[in-house]
């Protein structure tokens, strides 16, 4: 079943889209965030946050040792 008519629900208001603006809490949302991005070669190792922090917490630990 496919038409063209407007798919958003009535008890929305039309201003609800009409005045919105893009990003408005973008630097707000990024500022209290602590999301690093890994590259694709190193996802196949380290899968998830925990492999992720367990490593780091390893190589810590590592440096600790020899300092």
């Amino acid at each position: 079943m496919s038409n063209d008519r407007d798919t958003m629900r009535d008890e929305y208001p039309e201003e609800l889209i009409k005045y919105g603006e893009r990003g408005k809490y973008a630097a707000r949302y990024r500022a209290g965030t602590n999301v690093v991005l890994i590259d694709p070669d190193l996802h196949e190792r380290f899968p998830n946050s925990e492999a992720v922090n367990k490593a780091l917490r390893d190589y810590l630990a590592g440096k600790a040792a020899t300092t």
